[in-house]
């Protein structure tokens, strides 16, 4: 039987995560309890119409909509539908690849790290590969509201990979859980290493990340 993806794993274990710490458990989204970044994941994979407000912002009230009708519902049932969503696009191997390697990772470290005393947990060779392709392809978009030239790179590696064009680029170092996770606007990273203009690392440290 083949391994589940990186992305499938991920969803599993924070589902299971979810179950054991409850619904009002924090994370490091803000004023988001577990339960939000639930219903949150299922209005995006479940109600097309509802998430269309997550990326069109003129479109919220219909996501504001769905995640209401949702959040009357049981926190356990939630999570088990998350778990397993049935037939959806993001159930097709190649779309759950694209879509939610980087989706699960970081909501999963959102939870994670959401509770005192966490600490960095070390994925698989193959796994931190995998993760490191979808920080890739996601990562320019990502980095577009500092402004900056920018690359990523992960330790002992000769070459970094450039996610914004431009002279005098900010090169971020570090693990690429750690750099997902920035490049997602989360401040509760490890290890990472910034390097190029003062300005230019100030202004992206300081910069609404994640799209």
């Amino acid at each position: 039987m083949p391994t589940p993806s990186l992305a499938r794993r991920e969803r599993h274990a924070l589902c299971d995560l979810a179950l054991v710490l409850g619904e009002d458990a924090p994370t490091l989204c803000d004023g988001w309890t577990a339960k939000d970044l639930v219903v949150h994941l299922l209005v995006r994979e479940t109600r097309p119409l509802g998430a269309a407000g997550i990326v069109l912002p003129a479109l919220a009230g219909l996501t504001d909509r769905a995640v209401a009708r949702l959040a009357r519902r049981d926190f356990a049932v939630l999570v088990e539908r998350l778990r397993d969503p049935g037939l959806t696009p993001f159930a097709l191997p190649p779309v759950e690849r694209l879509a939610n390697t980087l989706e699960y990772v970081v909501h999963h470290e959102d939870l994670r790290r959401g509770q005192p005393g966490w600490e960095p947990r070390a994925l698989s060779l193959r796994d931190d590969d995998r993760l490191w392709r979808a920080v890739r392809l996601a990562g320019g978009a990502l980095v577009r509201p500092a402004g900056v030239p920018v690359r990523i790179r992960r330790p002992g590696a000769e070459g970094a990979v450039t996610l914004r064009r431009g002279d005098d680029p900010v090169t971020i170092e570090g693990r690429p859980t750690e750099v997902a996770l920035f490049l997602s606007g989360r401040a509760e990273v490890r290890g990472l290493r910034f390097d190029g203009p003062p300005a230019s690392v100030a202004r992206l440290q300081d910069a609404d990340l994640g799209g």
